[in-house]
């Protein structure tokens, strides 16, 4: 395995633990830690397919709360158990390697006030493009959980109008909406992300309240990844260094 450790972007306060040849974490994973909001409430948070925890240790920055992930490849559960004690914060991140779905065994319903979760974006079909690794395509493609699994999973997980965010590709967006609607999430946040400005939206970032009263949803301002030069935006460099001198 063909290990590295980087600073989390351009947290100086921050190392992860990845792998080239197996796991590395996404831009959408800290585009999801910088949109989720900690309210006054929130006393206990867990990410969900936590991969190598970029998510819980963006977090870290925002709240000493605790906080849980759950990654059922024990690989990259590894890897994550690695990154959250190279930076000593095992006494703030607690990390599971099990089936989010078996949670239940693990947790009493309504034990968080807070879910977050970047998850596979692709369905598997006949046509799917399957990743050559087994950990890749576990993380890209709905394999071991469905999207409404996972948003079962968070309604089971949650406490009355406790949050769940979550990051997705746009062209899911109203399945996205039809299934927090099924299972009585109103969507209170929402944000969409451009590669840059004149290209159309590729991901959409949510925040939706477990038995939440429907109206009053904030449509955010857009988020361009990149200037139309190709440089970073300067809101995307904010996020890149959060908590340092450069924090928004």
């Amino acid at each position: 395995m063909n290990e590295v450790i980087h600073e989390l972007m351009g947290y100086t306060k921050l190392k992860i633990v990845q792998s080239k040849d197996m796991f590395a974490f996404s831009l959408d994973s800290m585009l999801l830690a910088d949109f989720t909001k900690i309210y006054h409430k929130t006393k206990r948070i867990i990410d969900l397919g936590t991969g190598n925890a970029p998510i819980p240790l963006f977090l870290s920055l925002k709240t000493d709360q605790p906080i849980w992930g759950v990654e059922i490849q024990e690989p990259i559960y590894q890897m994550a158990k690695r990154s959250v004690e190279l930076n000593k914060l095992e006494n703030q991140i607690t990390l599971l390697n099990q089936d989010m779905l078996s949670l239940k065994t693990t947790f009493e319903p309504s034990s968080f006030d807070l879910v977050t979760c970047n998850p596979p974006y692709f369905k598997v079909n006949d046509t799917s493009l399957i990743n050559k690794s087994d950990y890749q395509s576990i993380a890209r493609h709905e394999i071991t959980v469905t999207l409404e699994q996972i948003i079962q999973t968070a309604k089971y997980l949650l406490k009355t109008n406790g949050e769940l965010t979550m990051v997705h590709r746009s062209e899911r967006l109203e399945e996205l909406i039809v299934l927090l609607n099924r299972h009585h999430f109103a969507i209170k946040r929402l944000r969409f992300v451009y590669p840059k400005p004149g290209k159309m939206a590729n991901t959409v970032l949510i925040e939706a309240k477990n038995q939440g009263s429907p109206g009053s949803m904030k449509l955010l301002e857009p988020l361009y990844i990149y200037q139309e030069d190709g440089t970073y935006s300067e809101e995307t460099l904010q996020i890149f260094h959060y908590g340092s001198e450069g924090e928004h």
